[in-house]
């Protein structure tokens, strides 16, 4: 009877260990994978996840950076065109809890190479579909945003599983760097090779051989598997095998523990659910900021008479192009300047985090408003308020999913975090860009059609994320007020 039990808590044991990240204590090394240099390994391993972050945040803004020549292409109205970026997400979002659940059972290295594969194989072939088969091209982003949901859902704790609190701080702020970079990168890839080929479908053929490379380095350098524990954890682990490896019902309620239990769990958890409410906020202002804001700069410059409309071949990508050079620079500064804000201020107040987040949500909010506001008259203005909207923007990235991994225990981690991007997403970004499509049409169907009045459509319709903006920081204020509670239940 004993072996029967030993033999069902086994498995059990080792996925635990692999899907736990370190609270606090000291660091224990691989047992199976570089032995005597644990630190350059795991140096690998992260520069492997943080390539193919990099690389899956370029796939995801490759269609809004040569928006104005596909919504030429296939012919779209404004709606139709957010539609592109909404189903991606949706599928995003819907895959996330499938793969969390995957995460936390299951080997996260396959699980990666797999997505990789996927998004890979999919934007590559989408670059073939021709003008009147636009509906196989939605369909295409939507099955790209499968494959990346596989990447956002378990990269993250894989960094949690080989770093202790302090330095995980660290280290996810330069994952998480490397999603405006992406993002940004992808909008001048895409303008450049529009650009350079004179056709937008070469854009789409650039990240699949990238992505084969990642694929390639993650079969090298990564590990089968990673266990990584503090002195705590695993002292914990080594008396409390013994123990419930001959309480019996112990082990089987354990192995009963169903995803609907922990995701009630986590509902029940107020800091996740607010931040992750905070954190849709910030969802939906980036998803329209992301989508339209090359769309709405042309427009803005079209009515100002710097450049002219779009009825060339090839459609003006410079601001595509300052667009990501500016998601490049305000994304790397602010998520550098979050992660090092929180680590001074947690010094002085347990509630820094949120706080810090509180803050950031509202001046981006008002930043963003005031370039709205300008673009008709002052296009140099509205650039330099989009960079200071999207910098305080990026100050949240790495502190919410940190406030993630300290108020969720270790075990729940790749199950919170894909139901924290399916909140977020159906809440954020899944909507918005489709919303303010929609709304943009609303108001161009009100008069004639003139280009004055598509600007004033659009222009509109965005302001609604200056408002969105202000809620978001109000839930981060509220997350404020529970998250030491919470913090102490994660660690006990």
């Amino acid at each position: 009877e004993h072996e029967d039990t030993g033999l069902l808590f086994q498995p059990l044991l080792e996925e635990q260990n692999y899907g736990a990240a370190a609270a606090d204590g000291t660091q224990c090394p691989s047992v199976a994978v570089s032995r005597n240099h644990p630190a350059k390994r795991d140096c690998l391993v992260v520069a492997v996840l943080c390539f193919g972050n990099f690389i899956n945040f370029i796939d995801w803004f490759i269609v809004p950076g040569i928006l104005l020549d596909i919504q030429k292409y296939f012919g779209l109205s404004d709606g139709k065109t957010g539609l592109l970026q909404t189903v991606f997400t949706l599928c995003y979002m819907l895959a996330a809890p499938i793969f969390g659940y995957l995460g936390d059972h299951y080997n996260r290295k396959i699980i990666l190479g797999a997505g990789i594969f996927f998004w890979s194989g999919v934007t590559l072939g989408s670059s073939f579909i021709t003008e009147s088969h636009y509906g196989i091209f939605v369909l295409s982003r939507g099955l790209v945003g499968i494959g990346s949901a596989s990447y956002s859902t378990i990269a993250p704790t894989i960094i949690a599983d080989l770093f202790e609190e302090g330095k995980r701080t660290t280290v996810l702020s330069i994952f998480y760097i490397f999603i405006p970079v992406g993002s940004g990168c992808g909008y001048m890839l895409a303008a450049g090779m529009a650009k350079s080929t004179g056709d937008w479908h070469w854009a789409l053929r650039v990240t699949p051989c990238m992505g084969g490379l990642a694929l390639l380095l993650l079969i090298l350098l990564v590990p089968h598997r990673i266990q990584r524990k503090t002195a705590a954890h695993r002292a914990m682990s080594i008396s409390g095998m013994i123990q419930r490896a001959d309480e019996k019902p112990d082990v089987h309620r354990t192995a009963r523990t169903t995803w609907c239990q922990d995701v009630g769990s986590l509902l029940r958890n107020c800091s996740f659910v607010c931040s992750s409410l905070g954190q849709s906020a910030m969802a939906f202002v980036t998803g329209a900021l992301g989508m339209w804001m090359p769309l709405f700069l042309h427009r803005a410059q079209v009515v100002q008479g710097i450049v002219p409309p779009c009825l060339r071949e090839s459609c003006n990508s410079s601001n595509s192009l300052i667009f990501g050079g500016i998601t490049i620079g305000t994304g790397i500064l602010g998520i550098i300047t979050g992660a090092e804000a929180a680590r001074r201020l947690r010094k002085m107040n347990n509630k820094a985090d949120p706080l810090i987040c509180a803050t950031s949500m509202f001046i981006s909010a008002l930043c963003l408003y005031i370039a709205l506001m300008v673009a008709q008259t002052n296009i140099l203005c509205t650039f330099i308020f989009i960079a200071f909207g999207e910098l305080f923007l990026s100050v949240n990235w790495a502190v919410v999913t940190d406030i993630l991994l300290y108020v969720v225990a270790p075990r729940r981690q790749a199950t919170a975090i894909a139901l924290q991007i399916l909140l977020s997403h159906l809440l954020g970004d899944a909507g918005s860009p489709y919303l303010i499509g929609v709304i943009s049409n609303a108001l161009q169907a009100r008069r004639l059609p003139s280009l004055q009045w598509s600007f004033r459509s659009m222009q509109y319709s965005f302001a609604i994320c200056a408002f969105v903006g202000v809620f978001g920081g109000g839930f981060f204020l509220l997350t404020a007020f529970y998250i030491e509670e919470d913090r102490k239940e994660a660690q006990r």
